[in-house]
């Protein structure tokens, strides 16, 4: 099942060549999970990624990136972020983030509506200089500069932190 429209991923690559930030495409079938899209990008470098929308009990909200295959620990990242149960945002939360469940990433932030919002990035991935992530749709994989990430993420109006989790 496709996930995103083709509107919110031409809008993305529109943006991208605005800011002058370069990146290469991977198309495919739509992809259901991090496993099956990784099978359509074997054999190209780059971290494979997953993107966690989180919310506290404040409705506070973090968009947590890390490797796809590590386990993410929430009572760690509710210790690191001091905060108190941290939990999945819902649907309607990720509505307000511009984007839809399964295909989140920071490249979301385009369209995010939600002003206390943190962002994270796990230390651990950023030793490789190409990140992936679903460009607001299911059908492509788009590799960036981590570089590149970090830009798109500021020009959108917002900063991020670098953390071990």
């Amino acid at each position: 099942m496709i996930i995103g429209t083709e509107q919110d991923y031409q809008n993305l690559l529109n943006t991208l060549i605005e800011l002058h930030i370069d990146y290469k495409l991977v198309d495919h079938p739509a992809a259901d999970s991090t496993e099956e899209a990784d099978k359509y990008i074997e054999g190209y470098n780059g971290v494979r990624t997953k993107t966690l929308f989180l919310k506290d009990k404040y409705k506070n909200f973090y968009l947590v990136t890390t490797d796809d295959v590590k386990r993410f620990d929430f009572k760690k990242f509710q210790t690191l972020v001091n905060t108190k149960r941290i939990s999945m945002a819902n649907e309607g939360d990720v509505k307000l983030l511009g984007s839809y469940i399964g295909i989140i990433s920071p490249l979301s932030l385009m369209n995010n509506t939600i002003e206390n919002i943190k962002i994270y990035f796990d230390k651990e991935m950023l030793d490789e200089n190409i990140l992936t992530f679903h460009p607001n749709i299911n059908t492509h994989t788009i590799f960036l500069k981590t570089e590149d990430v970090f830009s798109f993420i500021e020009k959108q109006g917002y900063t991020y932190s670098i953390v071990t989790l």
